[in-house]
């Protein structure tokens, strides 16, 4: 028996046994499990056993943290196991009757948004690759200026980071579709319409060009980069299309269905859910930009100090939507550079557990979680290691934040600023 067969073999028999499990899912790092009973729950044996780095329920669900990749091979042992018996869709059907409003609805948006985000941080990659090549001083290492660039590199890069967000709203489609389970390809082509090129261009328009209007008075754009109104339209085409699919006879089921879902959600997508909603997501965009402009660095205090906590909650995923958002609109996330500060403390707390303790498996289970957080997967570190054994050291905790703050002041003064700086910026600008 390989080990991660015995491992998913052992988490099995922890949680009841498989007469006890009612389905199993899986996110970046959490082996999800819907149970029947949670007194069945053998905690301290689910705790003890090897690459589990901590569990408890969360969202109506029984969570076991894996870590990222881990949580993908015990996923598929237990799924050979013969655990998931019921469909895809009956689990998801089933999961979202667990959990109040709130958890449901995070867990949704969890659904949804984290499949898109390895494009995205594949995208975001590629832009800072591109930044620093397109570098004065990293040109002229190669005798080349801005200037003297081919213009079919250029292309060939903006290909690599433009291509996601302008069919942003393809994938948020695609996704929540799949989600609420609807056919996922017609989720992708309804994306795909709220952004043909037949449509005024969403960005041509901010920039002055026209929209066409309908009736005399109904604007209608692409809505490139947009999020909000792909998801919802998302929404209301998954349940559309069980509607129709489930009155449609099956000879007909092939044609008639795909047809009369695009053909009501095209018409819904762009005249009145696309518009109201993408005014929705304007005041959003605005409120965040408002909040992270709060002076004295009050933004930071507040982001960096809530972020790992709600990621306890299992809800931060509902920060996916916003930092897509900025993105897309400007380019640039500082809300991230807010909260990775946050993830790095929690790198260095687990670091100095894995290097400090004489405890062979803490140290196996510390050092690679503290690998985990530093590219930014923090729920091994949090639940494995900082949570379980920093709950008695308050004192020590403000102490360290005090010290940092002071350090970073400190340098900060000494080192990083200076008003000839701020003179020298004016005059380049």
């Amino acid at each position: 028996m390989s080990e991660n067969k015995k491992i998913a073999q052992e988490i099995i028999n922890a949680v009841g046994g498989q007469d006890n499990i009612d389905s199993v899912a899986h996110c970046a790092t959490r082996l999800r499990i819907m149970v029947n009973d949670n007194e069945q729950i053998d905690q301290e044996k689910v705790e003890s056993i090897d690459k589990v780095k901590g569990a408890f329920f969360n969202s109506g669900q029984y969570q076991v943290i894996l870590g990222t990749g881990t949580v993908n091979r015990i996923y598929e042992e237990v799924d050979k196991i013969g655990v998931n018996s019921v469909t895809k869709a009956d689990r998801k059907e089933e999961a979202s009757k667990k959990g109040n409003v709130i958890q449901r609805s995070v867990r949704t948006l969890g659904d949804v948004f984290v499949p898109i985000i390895p494009v995205l941080v594949a995208t975001g990659l590629f832009m800072g690759l591109r930044g620093l090549i397109m570098q004065e001083q990293i040109l002229a290492l190669f005798g080349l200026t801005t200037d003297s660039v081919s213009d079919n590199f250029i292309l060939f890069t903006q290909v690599l980071t433009d291509t996601a967000f302008v069919f942003l709203p393809a994938l948020v489609a695609w996704s929540t579709f799949k989600a609420f389970g609807g056919t996922p390809i017609i989720g992708l082509v309804l994306g795909l319409m709220l952004v043909s090129p037949s449509l005024p261009n969403a960005w041509g328009v901010a920039g002055g060009a026209d929209p066409l209007y309908f009736m005399g008075f109904i604007p209608v754009v692409g809505y490139q980069g947009s999020v909000l109104p792909a998801f919802i339209a998302g929404i209301f085409g998954a349940k559309l299309e069980r509607v129709i699919r489930k009155r449609v006879p099956e000879s007909l089921d092939l044609i008639v269905t795909p047809f009369l879902t695009l053909l009501v959600m095209i018409v819904a997508a762009l005249f009145v859910i696309g518009p109201i909603f993408h005014t929705v997501e304007e005041y959003i965009l605005s409120g965040t930009l408002a909040a992270l402009g709060l002076p004295f660095g009050i933004a930071g205090l507040l982001i960096g100090f809530l972020h790992q906590i709600i990621v306890i909650t299992g809800v931060h995923h509902i920060f996916n939507l916003l930092e897509i958002q900025l993105l897309e609109k400007f380019g640039n996330n500082p809300f991230n550079a807010i909260i990775t500060a946050s993830i790095a403390a929690q790198v260095g707390a687990a670091l100095a557990v894995g290097l400090k303790t004489k405890s062979k498996k803490l140290k196996a289970l510390a050092l690679p979680s503290s690998f985990s957080a530093f590219l930014g997967i923090t729920e091994p570190a949090i639940f494995g290691v900082n949570l379980r054994y920093g709950n008695g050291q308050i004192l020590q905790y403000i102490l360290v934040n005090i010290i940092a703050i002071g350090a970073a002041f400190a340098l900060t003064w000494l080192f990083g600023f200076s008003d000839k700086q701020l003179e020298s910026k004016k005059i380049a600008e």
